[in-house]
């Protein structure tokens, strides 16, 4: 979704979290950090009280827009399907019945439940 985002053109961060329903600050500092660091988007600081930074596609970026736009569209034409799936999964695996694969994950799903404050969606 970030990299259809700066498809359209530059984002600052704000504009991003809010365009991309559903994602957390922490992700979305996460994924462009990843982002920038794979060489695929690029990062202008611009020095002003407060300072600007905006987040463009790199020209390799801009090579992956066709495909994640084919990505899109088969998620758009299989949004039910996926939603019964999850649906499935969540009514067999309660939380309360999970064990922690993965500590990172763990500490990650148990610090975002700390930010919503105790609240945890069935979708994780």
């Amino acid at each position: 979704m970030v990299i259809d985002r700066l498809g359209q053109g530059s984002h600052r961060f704000s504009e991003l979290r809010r365009d991309i329903e559903g994602i957390t600050g922490r992700m979305l500092t996460v994924t462009l950090r990843g982002l920038e660091r794979d060489g695929l988007v690029s990062r202008t600081i611009h020095p002003m009280i407060p300072p600007r930074v905006d987040y463009e596609l790199t020209p390799m970026g801009r090579t992956l827009l066709q495909t994640i736009e084919q990505l899109i569209d088969w998620a758009d034409s299989h949004v039910a399907a996926i939603h019964a799936a999850q649906a499935s999964y969540d009514a067999k695996h309660r939380p309360e019945d999970a064990s922690p694969v993965d500590p990172e994950i763990s500490a990650c799903e148990e610090a975002e439940r700390a930010v919503r404050g105790g609240y945890s969606s069935p979708a994780g």
